[in-house]
């Protein structure tokens, strides 16, 4: 196991990864995001895709949702990068992600939900914060609801 004191320096804004799942879902992330002042932003999109499995919405339907997405995080952050991910595992893609881009940390706001909604989701908040291999900053909620 590599210990925090172990692992090079490296600063948790240099290049937050931050996914977003509609442009209302960006905008408000990006803004929970930006007191924070990150170097650098990649915005990402999973498009649900499977193999054998029908998708929930028409892929062009998803890419138009990804533009949208991206443009609302460039309200805020005009220099932020895109990228779009195409799978049945969310959080996987997430993943998988930052490593492409080489992000130094993963920031996201909850997404509404109850419980049940979290359970059958498989929380996809839990398996972040549980899964990743690198910093998860979970934003604050601006009406500070709870689920």
């Amino acid at each position: 196991m590599v210990h925090p004191q172990e692992t090079p320096a490296r600063d948790l804004l240099a290049h937050v990864l931050v996914p977003v799942a509609n442009d209302e879902d960006a905008r408000v992330t990006a803004r929970a995001l930006e007191p924070y002042d990150p170097t650098h932003v990649t915005a990402l999109h999973v498009v649900e895709k499977g193999e054998g499995v029908p998708d929930k919405t028409p892929v062009e339907q998803s890419e138009e949702l990804a533009a949208d997405s991206f443009a609302a995080v460039r309200e805020v952050f005009p220099d932020a990068d895109d990228h779009v991910a195409y799978d049945r595992n969310v959080a996987e893609s997430i993943f998988d992600a930052a490593d492409e881009v080489d992000a130094s940390a993963i920031a996201y706001r909850a997404r509404e939900g109850g419980r049940l909604a979290r359970f059958l989701s498989g929380d996809l908040s839990l398996k972040l914060v549980t899964r990743a291999d690198r910093p998860v900053i979970a934003l604050p909620r601006a009406d500070g609801g709870e689920d």
